[in-house]
């Protein structure tokens, strides 16, 4: 599997805050199933991180993981929050999107009222380019207005959704907005948004299984990133029958 957003780099946000943390994430994900990180640190005005710091950051990590026999390998990008993004300069922002690709994860605010949200959104995909929008389910204002989502995916804006999400890890409104984004077939990756090995850890298959998306999880954890990666056509949502844990 490939990871899309996981806070695996070592001090620089409120994910793993030693390098021997970074290798228990890192771990973990191999035991899970995942061969492939993309390192995402905040990017915001509270941790105003650069892509330098980032790659730095990354190599000593591989370096590590490697000489630890750790089957992972990193892969630089970032959780910019759109709040930021703004003062962020054009070449720094293309060198902050995912693995190298030309997909930039950007976090919506976590706040119920976002005026002109999908304004916002649209005119930096046109300025900046092709969007992974971080855990929407979180979004306060698209649990308020589901249809600007929507609109938003339809204008090519796409969706990482996390995997805790689906299984209640963020309380019961969070869980049932993930699962109604999955039966409207409006997810279009799955990643572990990791922080931790024990409250935040990097898992995702599992958490699919368990909300009866497994059947997708080739799409949405391996298929779709891959395509994000490279700079690809993000390859067709397979055709999947309905389950019941989704009806819930």
């Amino acid at each position: 599997m490939i990871d899309l957003h996981c806070h695996v780099l070592p001090g620089i946000d409120d994910g793993a805050s030693t390098i021997e943390d970074s290798v228990a994430i890192a771990r973990a994900a191999a035991l899970a199933g995942t061969r492939t990180i993309v390192a995402t640190p905040h990017v915001s005005r509270r941790y105003p991180n650069g892509s330098q710091t980032i790659g730095r950051l990354v190599a000593q990590l591989n370096a590590r993981l490697s000489a630890e026999s750790v089957d992972v390998h990193v892969l630089a990008g970032a959780e910019v929050a759109l709040t930021h993004a703004v003062d962020v300069d054009d070449a720094e922002l293309a060198h902050l999107r995912l693995g190298g690709g030309p997909w930039l994860l950007l976090e919506p605010p976590l706040t119920p009222f976002a005026s002109s949200l999908d304004a916002i959104l649209l005119d930096f995909q046109r300025r900046h380019g092709r969007i992974l929008l971080a855990h929407p389910e979180r979004c306060p204002a698209f649990h308020r207005d589901p249809q600007m989502l929507d609109s938003l995916v339809r204008a090519g804006v796409l969706t990482s959704i996390t995997a805790g999400s689906l299984v209640g890890r963020f309380g019961g409104e969070v869980r049932r907005f993930a699962l109604e984004l999955a039966r409207e077939e409006m997810i279009h990756n799955v990643a572990s948004d990791a922080h931790d090995c024990e409250r935040r850890g990097p898992g995702m298959a599992a958490e699919l299984e368990q909300a009866g998306l497994g059947a997708l999880a080739d799409w949405l954890t391996r298929e779709v990133p891959a395509a994000i990666i490279n700079g690809e056509t993000i390859p067709p949502r397979p055709a999947v029958p309905p389950t019941r844990a989704l009806a819930v």
